[in-house]
């Protein structure tokens, strides 16, 4: 077991790394091809991953966690995404839900208790942040929790719970009490046992079918001390959309390094036929290098003025942030296709028969969500927004 108390920050980070590196290379890449033809959850990866402790890489040190930092976790999120679009991103919308408790409910004994209890069980989280009637708005609810007596009751109808099924404990955005607006909203931490899941439709998409991602209703039942304290528009603007859009990058690009690792490998085996020549591929693998070493410069420098802010809050309210947020977002979501399909164009009909070791056809379907996680045009139309008022800063 790993005591990162005792390692450096440098050490805990690469022997984080090292265990994601192991768990993508020996058992999500051996799955991944089955997790997405039957549309299926990882469950080979995470459990992997939960026996590895990566699940706690979030929580504070003093919890039993190993107190990663943003940088870290994007490069666990890109390491399982390259042998596994569905696992990565499992462990990113996990690690989504575990910030927002780490940084906004340590004021709460009960979620202190909590966070100890992710590491010592390496509980799997999920969200419930998408409601039946809301357009996709995810910062407006139509449900309410109702507290009384110290004991909360909620029932919502989502459009999309992912791996709901799978997960130990739900996290779930409400309004405050039946009174309150649409966008006053709070989470609620909905534990196993205390809640039950009706699917009301399939999960059978183009990619990304391993994340098992179905509309069901919830209901549930427990003790009002798992209510998040504060607003969940501060623990939206402050924790969960950074570290969404900066996850989900990461997990693009290490969609899109995979493509382009097979495109290179198809390349390779090119020139090999033809000693001392230089297949005609190769300038467009060069071209696709540019594109994926942008993207991944655009997700490391993201992470980077992320930790830079050393915990601070408040600047993550500012529209500048937000704005940056975004832009990067529509950047990488747009990226990550454009860039399997160059690798699809370089390696050809290999590339698009399914048995072939260069098929890219998984990695291009996986991309193709990005743009429809939380809609572009969405995103852009609040950029437009901000633009406007927003002097340079």
């Amino acid at each position: 077991m790993l005591h990162p108390s005792h390692q450096t920050a440098s050490t805990a980070s690469r022997e984080l790394l090292t265990r994601t590196e192991s768990i993508a290379a020996g058992i999500a890449t051996t799955h991944a091809a089955d997790v997405d033809r039957q549309a299926r959850f990882p469950r080979e990866a995470i459990e992997a991953a939960r026996e590895a402790e990566l699940l706690s890489a979030l929580v504070p040190v003093e919890l039993g966690g190993a107190g990663a930092s943003m940088g870290d976790l994007a490069a666990m999120c890109t390491t399982l995404a390259e042998a596994c679009g569905s696992s990565g991103m499992v462990l990113a919308m996990h690690h989504i839900q575990v910030a927002c408790l780490t940084r906004h409910a340590r004021s709460s004994r009960f979620f202190e208790s909590y966070l100890h209890e992710i590491a010592d069980r390496q509980l799997l989280l999920a969200s419930i942040t998408s409601e039946v009637g809301t357009s996709g708005d995810t910062r407006s609810s139509i449900c309410a929790v109702d507290v009384k007596d110290g004991r909360f009751n909620l029932a919502k109808d989502a459009t999309t719970v992912s791996y709901g099924e799978y997960a130990d404990d739900l996290l779930v955005t409400c309004r405050r009490a039946a009174d309150a607006p649409p966008s006053d909203q709070v989470l609620m931490l909905v534990r196993n046992g205390d809640f039950a899941l009706e699917r009301t439709g399939d999960w059978d998409t183009l990619g990304m079918r391993g994340t098992c991602s179905p509309p069901y209703r919830m209901t549930s039942s427990g003790s009002a001390s798992q209510l998040v304290p504060g607003a969940f528009a501060d623990s939206s603007a402050q924790s969960m959309v950074p570290y969404s859009h900066i996850l989900w990058s990461a997990v693009w690009l290490g969609i899109a390094g995979d493509a382009v690792a097979r495109a290179a490998a198809f390349v390779r085996a090119e020139a090999r036929k033809k000693p001392g020549t230089v297949p005609a591929t190769a300038t467009r693998l060069a071209e696709a290098s540019v594109m994926l070493q942008s993207m991944r410069h655009n997700v490391s420098a993201a992470a980077a003025e992320f930790d830079a802010l050393g915990g601070s809050l408040e600047p993550l309210s500012g529209m500048g942030w937000a704005l940056r947020m975004n832009n990067l977002k529509i950047a990488c979501s747009d990226a990550a296709p454009a860039i399997v399909h160059k690798a699809l164009q370089i390696i050809g009909i290999m590339g698009y028969k399914n048995d072939s070791p260069f098929s890219v056809g998984r990695q291009y379907r996986d991309t193709l969500s990005a743009s429809l996680m939380i809609g572009n045009d969405r995103i852009a139309s609040k950029s437009a927004s901000m633009l406007l008022v927003l002097k340079d800063e």
